[in-house]
């Protein structure tokens, strides 16, 4: 039998989301059995699935061992804790990622990875001690693609996670692009509406002005802040968030990003002698429209990358 104690980070979860989380290796199936017979309970008794757990509550699991990793892996220990941060504070921090950095691990297996980093960093510092924490790890709640530089949000509690998942579900964060476009778009300033369809098996989307059965509604506000020859530097805003939006409706237009490999145009990226797409999530604004807890105080805070590396380069 193993005991865990619902600690603050663990708390308001349901107990089968829990015991998904504290014991990976037990599969989901043998889990709800379990549950069902009362082989794993919530202080001594029986329990629902869908209970809530209470910080201070114990959980009781009555399951082989073999299920049990005494000695987990911390794989963040072999990365480096370099970080270049924006702003911290004991719940969240804001981490300028970039070009080149992948999020997560991906398909080549990269250990290097921002979340690994930022695990490193908070376990040097003493705030993350992956020994007394069942459930929770920190976590990253927006993600950039790797060749996409940019303001990257990390919670550091399961509060603040919570909060800031939901605040960006409500869209009451506010992200601003920077990127250089080969063109310039026919207004200074626009607010672009179209349909876009992902194609997974080729890691690319189109865009159409015209509606289709699977075809997702894409609203793209740009404005131009300077232009010089054939390139144009834009501040860009999405009113949605589909994949490669900014790249896709940019070029459906006739305004590919500079160093765009997938959207752009081979000749003038060689020209430029770039490989990666010019393209930073530079600034980030909280703009809550219903309470933010926890985080109430960064209610109307903004906060931007400095020394985007394309911003002074080519116009």
């Amino acid at each position: 039998m193993r005991e865990f104690t619902i600690n603050p980070n663990d708390a308001g979860q349901r107990l089968d989301k829990f015991v998904i989380k504290a014991v990976p290796r037990l599969p989901q199936s043998m889990m709800y059995k379990s549950i069902r017979n009362k082989r794993i309970k919530i202080n001594g008794k029986r329990a629902e699935i869908s209970a809530r757990l209470n910080a201070g509550d114990m959980v009781q699991m009555y399951i082989n061992d073999e299920f049990f990793d005494d000695a987990p892996e911390n794989e963040f220990m072999s990365v480096s804790p370099e970080l270049s941060i924006i702003y911290e504070d004991e719940n969240i921090i804001l981490i300028d990622k970039k070009n080149g950095m992948v999020v997560h691990e991906d398909d080549k297996s990269t250990v290097d990875t921002l979340i690994n980093r930022l695990k490193r960093y908070l376990y040097e510092k003493g705030e993350y001690l992956p020994e007394k924490e069942n459930s929770f790890a920190p976590a990253l709640c927006n993600r950039l693609d790797r060749n996409t530089g940019g303001i990257v949000i990390a919670a550091k509690n399961a509060e603040a996670l919570r909060i800031l998942n939901q605040k960006i579900r409500d869209r009451e964060l506010e992200k601003l692009y920077l990127c250089i476009v080969v063109g310039a778009p026919p207004e200074k300033h626009g607010i672009l509406t179209a349909y876009l369809e992902k194609y997974p098996d080729e890691n690319i989307v189109r865009v159409s002005d015209r509606r289709s059965p699977v075809g997702k509604t894409i609203i793209t506000e740009y404005r131009v802040l300077r232009s010089s020859g054939d390139l144009s530097l834009l501040e860009v805003k999405l009113h949605t968030g589909r994949t490669h939006q900014i790249r896709a409706h940019m070029a459906h237009i006739g305004c590919p990003l500079l160093g765009d490999g997938k959207y752009g145009i081979n000749r003038i990226n060689k020209q430029y002698k770039i490989k990666t797409q010019a393209l930073y999530s530079y600034k980030l604004r909280f703009d809550f429209k219903t309470s933010g807890g926890a985080l109430d105080y960064l209610n109307g805070k903004e906060f931007t990358a400095e020394n985007v590396w394309f911003a002074d380069r080519f116009i």
